[in-house]
């Protein structure tokens, strides 16, 4: 899978990642192909950082059905705009991108089937599978190295200067520690918003 992490501290917000592909047993590391697993879209608000943890097909399904709503559609800078916003996308990823939304036969509601962390100058937020939406005060993490990430940027939180210092911190955790996650680390920062 994966390691992908948010953080925000000191008026910054940052979104990391690892830059391995696995599929099964066979490792896709970045010296082969250019695996960027955060994409960068522009919605009502402002710009916002989109990661997704899961299988490949995830990241063109998901930066091509964000890019097909109208741009007055595309808002993620709330955890109410985050759960619009998908609502609105899951019969495009049905109809479009074909996506099988059963996971087990007593599921509540369809199925996303994947993992997703955004930041933006209002936060960091999470949507997972059934379209839970969570809005993160210090960092979080996603992917199969997000165990050692957690640990890793807890441990540094509070001694960081910066989001980016706590991001790759937990991303290199995950590196360290997944087998299916590995360098080079990806991060990519943007300024909160001042609050009101």
């Amino acid at each position: 899978m994966t390691t992908v992490v948010v953080v925000k501290k000191s008026g910054q917000v940052a979104v990391g990642t690892d830059s391995l592909v696995t599929f099964g047993d066979t490792r896709l590391p970045h010296r082969f192909e250019a695996n960027e697993k955060v994409f960068k879209v522009d919605a009502v608000g402002g710009a916002s950082f989109v990661a997704t943890a899961g299988t490949v097909a995830h990241f063109p399904a998901l930066r091509k059905a964000l890019a097909a709503l109208p741009k007055g559609e595309l808002k993620l800078h709330s955890k109410d705009e985050v759960y619009d916003t998908f609502l609105k996308l899951h019969p495009i990823l049905k109809d479009n991108f074909f996506l099988q939304t059963k996971e087990e036969d007593a599921d509540p509601y369809e199925s996303m089937q994947f993992s997703v962390l955004i930041a933006n100058s209002a936060g960091i937020f999470g949507l997972y599978s059934y379209r839970e939406v969570f809005e993160f005060k210090e960092f979080w993490g996603i992917g199969s190295g997000r165990g050692f990430a957690l640990g890793a940027m807890n441990a540094v939180f509070s001694k960081a200067k910066s989001a980016r210092e706590v991001a790759i911190v937990g991303v290199e955790a995950g590196c360290e520690f997944d087998k299916n996650s590995a360098g080079p680390v990806n991060v990519f920062t943007m300024k909160l918003k001042a609050s009101k």
